[in-house]
């Protein structure tokens, strides 16, 4: 025997309905049987966008800063910004996230120099604030890492925006979501084998980075 040689295993978003449905123990009769898993499916998207970080959805991204402006709105896309540098004739330079309070307190906010701290004010089009206001002497480019958003599931032959490793996860959320719809009796274990397929994806889907945990001895002598 041999094996496909295929690795383009793929489900539509009709796929992934007829699966959820099945699994409810039900079939697709009707065409609101299709709008209504549609609608749970860009539904429970949404969610996975406040469950943690996507590895697939981050993008780098660039911006080119105008002198004496220090706010820019960002791609409507974009859920969060989870670092940022700025460029200098090739050089890098990190940039230290600010919290609201923090960026509000700034007693000067027209200060000019190089921008070495920056806070995200998340709105419906998200707007970056950088501090110091760059100035006109030199060139900066900022350079961030973006945690955007999934492609929706616009029409049924589309396929969806993710890794094949959580093609399971996907069929399990739309199943637990319209079973609460559907078949309620259902709910309590598809819910339970959601959570699990989601739980693995997530762990698989971590940054392997290696990390050192050095203890404190400040207060030994």
């Amino acid at each position: 025997m041999t094996t496909s040689g295929s690795k383009d295993f793929e489900l539509d978003v009709a796929d992934y309905i007829e699966e959820a449905f099945e699994r409810c123990g039900l079939e697709v009769r009707t065409g609101y049987d299709l709008k209504t898993a549609k609608r749970s499916l860009n539904l429970m998207l949404a969610d996975w966008s406040n469950r943690g970080l996507n590895q697939w959805t981050i993008k780098q991204r660039s911006l080119t800063l105008t002198a004496n402006d220090g706010e820019y709105n960002l791609s409507s896309d974009v859920i969060d910004v989870l670092s940022v540098v700025v460029r200098v004739s090739d050089t890098d330079y990190s940039l230290i996230r600010l919290s609201r309070d923090d960026y509000i307190t700034i007693p000067t906010k027209t200060s000019t120099g190089r921008p070495n701290q920056f806070f995200l004010d998340r709105q419906i089009t998200p707007n970056l604030k950088v501090w110091p206001v760059p100035d006109s002497s030199t060139s900066y480019t900022i350079y961030y890492d973006a945690l955007t958003r999934m492609d929706d599931a616009d029409i049924y032959t589309n396929t969806m925006d993710m890794p094949f490793r959580f093609y399971p996860c996907l069929a399990a959320g739309l199943a637990y979501y319209l079973s609460l719809k559907k078949n309620p009796q259902r709910t309590p274990l598809l819910k339970s084998v959601y959570e699990e397929e989601f739980q693995r994806a997530a762990d698989e889907d971590r940054d392997r980075a290696s990390f050192n945990v050095v203890p404190s001895v400040g207060y030994y002598r």
